[in-house]
């Protein structure tokens, strides 16, 4: 057969392939689509897979006090039970020695939010947008702040002046944010936080100057703004490590008169604070109750728990 012949058979094979027609050679690929069946992981059935978003629900969704998995479980309601009061990865059940489809990609969601949380920063219009006044550490960027903590805690000169205009001289009270080791829980709590906060001041007639954000920030970063400003009680809200639970936890450090040297027992901590631990409003109606008594009584962290007791 001639070279000629070969490339006309080929092009009309083509041709029919492109226009729908049968030529009696190919047969129709039979198609599937994959569906998530709740908690139980995933299964098949006839249809047409084109549209992505047909193919899984998103799992990050899946509250995991509720998700079971073992199969054949004695005592699955005593389980669940167990399971209501931790969101740990209980109850996942096998597939042969392997986890299964549903809880793989979890985990693999949740790793991917909290490196996501880590090395990306607050973004500029979220700090624009709650009227926060932004400073930087001595951090250049985030490779330094992940590998020189102590940058993270001192400030270049040009911030200090800052922080000094911004703060005033010897305010009783002040709130900073830091994004910390997650911008994730900044971004998902202090617009809730901060004005319970304020709520809680008010009824004591006291009022804050406006609110720093400190980029690149470790929490030693208070005791530099406590230097500065010389504030009777500095609370300093700031993302936590993320990890497998969620990746927007944040915690509020308050002190009474931070410095430099500032041991760590001095500081009173509300910690994970997220939508499935304690609530941004919550923690900020402590935290208020929290900074009025450290007035009172000029002291934090040990020292006021046990002039509480």
């Amino acid at each position: 057969m001639r070279d000629e012949e070969i490339r006309e058979m080929v092009e009309s094979i083509l041709g029919d392939m492109l226009s729908g027609k049968d030529t009696g050679n190919i047969p129709e690929p039979k198609r599937t689509e994959v569906i998530q069946t709740g908690a139980d992981g995933l299964k098949e059935r006839d249809g047409h897979p084109e549209d992505p978003s047909a193919c899984l629900e998103d799992i990050t969704k899946v509250d995991l006090r509720r998700q079971f998995l073992v199969e054949g479980a004695r005592d699955k309601e005593g389980y669940l039970a167990m399971k209501a009061k931790t969101p740990a990865r209980l109850g996942i059940g096998k597939a042969g020695a392997r986890y299964r489809t549903a809880t793989m990609l979890r985990v693999r969601a949740d790793h991917a939010a909290a490196m996501d949380a880590v090395f990306s920063d607050v973004e500029e219009a979220f700090v624009k947008e709650c009227g926060f006044i932004p400073v930087q550490t001595l951090c250049k960027d985030k490779d330094e702040y992940l590998t020189r903590p102590d940058l993270g805690r001192r400030f270049p000169g040009e911030a200090l002046e800052t922080i000094r205009k911004t703060c005033g001289s010897h305010p009783k009270v002040l709130v900073i944010v830091g994004d910390g080791l997650s911008s994730s829980a900044i971004t998902a709590n202090v617009k809730d936080m901060i004005p319970a906060i304020e709520q809680g001041l008010a009824l004591h007639n006291i009022t804050l100057p406006p609110v720093l954000f400190i980029k690149y920030a470790r929490v030693g970063a208070m005791d530099a703004v406590g230097e500065v400003t010389d504030a009777d009680v500095i609370c300093m809200l700031v993302g936590e490590r993320p990890g497998l639970v969620t990746a927007e936890s944040m915690s509020a450090y308050i002190a009474y008169k931070p410095r430099h040297g500032l041991a760590e027992a001095k500081r009173t901590v509300i910690s994970n604070i997220h939508k499935g631990g304690t609530t941004a409003v919550e923690a900020g109606a402590h935290a208020s109750e929290l900074m009025i008594k450290m007035l009172e009584k000029k002291a934090s962290g040990i020292d006021l728990k046990g002039d509480l007791l």
